[in-house]
This record gives C-alpha cells, structure tokens and sequence, in this order.
C-alpha cells in the first residue's frame, strides 16, 4: 500500500453507553481512532420503501492494518457517517484493510 494512496483522514467510531444525570443508560457513538484512508464510492441506487425514494450509496475505504477494526464500527468522514458491512484484509497478511461500507442517511 503506497501511503501516497491515504489521503483522507477518518474517524473510526465505536458504540458505548454511559449513564445520564439520573442513572439512564444512554446510547453514544465515541471516536476510537483517526487515521489515514482511501475513500472511494463505488456506486450509487434508488429504491422504493413503502412509497419513499431512498438513496443509497457504498464505498470502499482502505486503511493500513488494525486488530480492533470490525463490523461493530462506523466511521465519520467529511459529513459523512458510513456503516462497516465487511472487513477484508487483503491477502490475509495483516498490512491493509477494505472496509465495505455503506452511508447511513
């Protein structure tokens, strides 16, 4: 992976819950790490939804290597929030991942 290729920079968010001022849990999203990507979208589709058009589109990003990285993880991403659907790490030799994500709207 040429670090030439890592030119956006990510928030890799992960889920918590922490109590409020009265005992309640509440239910957050807390950044993990940010780090050095590839963004690219892949492709873009309408649907029909019980009579609403909805937009959809998935990117893959591309980032070096991390253990804590998994599918119970979003990343944050100039306005952008995506949803982890797939972690591949290429060739299984622990240097870079494609995370297959999709935009959450």
């Amino acid at each position: 992976m040429r670090s030439g290729d890592l030119r956006h920079r990510i928030t890799l968010q992960t889920f918590t819950t922490a109590p409020d001022s009265y005992g309640e849990p509440i239910k957050t999203w807390s950044d993990l790490a940010t780090v050095w990507a590839a963004v690219e979208p892949l492709n873009g589709r309408e649907f029909f939804e019980a009579q609403r058009t909805n937009a959809e589109t998935t990117y893959r990003v591309r980032i070096r290597h991390r253990a804590d990285v998994g599918p119970t993880l979003r990343i944050a991403h100039a306005g952008k929030t995506l949803e982890i659907q797939t972690v591949i790490d290429v060739g299984e030799r622990r240097r870079e991942l494609h995370l297959m994500c999709r935009e959450i709207t």
